[in-house]
């Protein structure tokens, strides 16, 4: 597995938002005892097929200290639909509740080893990665959901007790890597 191992530090960032504003992961910890980073995309159907469960867990973390902050890092060249101005019309569109932010360079996805979109990386406040890998078992169908890997992460995390599993296999789209 390529990137950040777990029990490891993630990578900080310092990233533009479709809020207009920048975002930097030693912010998020200080602020929140879990910070869950999700790569994304607009053009994913995972994703579009996840956004209304994430924005669900957003809304959850709320009330447990901890957050979702959402990357896009795909190359607009090689994926117009997530240029920066597209991703300020997904996020209305979507009236996400969470951060979504550009990761211009891919400097954070290559550090992190972000592969598809959706990818989630589940950070304790240290900034210590400790779940990788999908968002649930079942990206076709909410309804048909049987474990939810992220809130389990997130639960077992706020618990201190070990998270089981630390890592699953993502299932999603490839991120568009520059050429």
């Amino acid at each position: 597995m390529k990137g950040t191992l777990i029990n490891s530090y993630a990578p900080d960032f310092e990233l533009p938002g479709v809020d207009d504003e920048v975002h930097h992961l030693a912010r998020y910890l200080q602020k929140f005892q879990v910070v869950i980073v999700i790569f994304m995309s607009n053009s994913c159907p995972y994703v579009q097929s996840y956004v209304g469960r994430m924005k669900a867990l957003q809304t959850y973390l709320q009330t447990v200290e901890a957050t979702i902050v959402g990357i896009n890092a795909n190359d607009p060249l090689q994926s117009p639909s997530d240029s920066f101005e597209q991703m300020k019309i997904f996020a209305q569109d979507h009236d996400l509740n969470f951060p979504y932010i550009r990761d211009v360079t891919q400097d954070v996805a290559h550090c992190f080893g972000a592969e598809t979109t959706p990818e989630a990386f589940v950070l304790d406040n240290q900034g210590i990665l400790r779940y990788r890998g999908g968002l649930d078992d079942n990206p076709e169908s909410p309804e048909a959901v049987t474990i939810n890997y992220l809130k389990n992460a997130v639960s077992q995390l706020l618990a201190s007790v070990a998270i089981a599993p630390e890592t699953t296999p993502p299932i999603g789209s490839p991120i568009q890597w520059r050429r």
